[in-house]
């Protein structure tokens, strides 16, 4: 097995936001609106209600935009007129959006075996040929090894699954991962960190830092985490993370779970609609965050029982959330146990991955 050993230096250094220049691209600032005529005072007003660039502000309706107190239509009017000579929201040849996805990065697992599995093409035959295997170390919840794939940014990663599946731990594993150099095959950003069942354990983070050879206190330096009690609180959460991001190099956003307050806040069949619409708005918000910043996002997600899947069906289990959730999410894994302390993940759902491909690994 292969452990990661960091370079040199023992202490963990993040590259600023103003030091890189693969991303200048990235986002435009929403007070460079001043240079086109938009009063200060209405760039606060904006940045007030949680939109900090440009990108963001294009990613809002002109509704949404004049319910921002101080806000007229006139007003809104004039600030669209102006982000659209700032941002493209256009077509582009198929070209400039291959170039564009030059910009995504690809957080390792710390598993080769599943990195590969995320990294593969659907062309590719190896793909549909062989089960991948890694292992968990059962003192450091690091997982072993490196490959050429990874968790992406710019989409919304779902891992669905019961109980002691694998999912928290591995949100606990990117959290350090994604510290790593990108030569590393990290995403050199830090990590904001939503917990919504109260499963976070920073001890957790202390050795699987030391497996990796960084420095526990930096790395947990550079993770922001927030304890969510109802659903409000937690899209309140996304709303102000805009800020965060505007000014430093966050690299991924976990989301542990994004179904559990949806499911505790209503009941019934009655509020089931507004649930679901809901839960849409705080989905779009996510997918968002990931194509404002240039993020990965990954949510962990809960399974409901299926009465209707029959006695043919070896695992009548789905994955909360219906097709809302379903919709939203960009790749989607599913974790579940397998023999004795063996866990299984396979892509579930993906739009450039093939589907039935199976990883077994030990859990501690």
């Amino acid at each position: 097995m292969l452990a990661f050993k960091a370079e040199e230096q023992s202490q963990l250094q993040l590259v600023e936001r103003e030091e890189i220049e693969d991303e200048e691209d990235l986002f435009e600032a929403i007070d460079k609106l001043t240079t086109h005529g938009i009063n200060a005072g209405d760039v606060k007003k904006l940045q007030d209600a949680g939109i900090y660039t440009c990108n963001g502000l294009m990613m809002h309706t002109k509704k949404s935009l004049t319910g921002i107190k101080g806000l007229s239509e006139a007003k809104v009017d004039k600030i669209c007129e102006a982000v659209e000579k700032i941002v493209n929201f256009g077509y582009i040849t198929g070209s400039d959006a291959l170039l564009k996805r030059k910009s995504v990065v690809r957080i390792t697992t710390g598993s080769q075996a599943l990195d590969e599995l995320l990294g593969v093409s659907i062309e590719c035959p190896v793909s549909r040929s062989y089960e991948f295997i890694f292992i968990v170390c059962s003192v450091c919840s690091l997982i072993y090894g490196c490959g050429e794939g990874g968790i992406e940014t710019l989409a919304i990663t779902e891992a669905f699954g019961e109980f002691r599946s694998g999912k928290t731990q591995l949100a606990h594993t990117l959290c350090v991962s994604t510290q790593l150099p990108i030569n590393m095959k990290g995403g050199n950003g830090k990590v904001a960190y939503i917990d919504t069942e109260g499963t976070f354990r920073p001890d957790r983070i202390i050795p699987i830092a030391e497996r990796f050879g960084m420095d526990p206190g930096a790395v947990l330096d550079n993770i922001i985490y927030a304890r969510a009690y109802t659903y409000e609180h937690q899209y309140n959460l996304l709303l102000g993370l805009a800020a965060k991001m505007a000014e430093e190099p966050f690299r991924l956003l976990i989301v542990d779970s994004v179904i559990a307050l949806f499911r505790v806040d209503f009941t019934g069949r009655g509020e089931l609609a507004e649930r679901q619409q809901k839960l849409a708005q705080m989905l779009s918000r996510l997918m968002k965050i990931a194509e404002e910043f240039n993020v990965a996002v990954y949510m962990t997600n809960q399974v409901i029982a299926d009465p209707g899947g029959g006695v043919f069906i070896s695992d009548p289990k789905k994955p909360a959330g219906g097709h809302v959730l379903a919709h939203a999410a960009t790749i989607r894994l599913m974790f579940r146990k397998g023999k004795g302390e063996q866990r299984v993940c396979k892509v579930f759902d993906a739009p450039n991955l093939p589907e039935a491909e199976a990883i077994s690994f030990l859990c501690f």
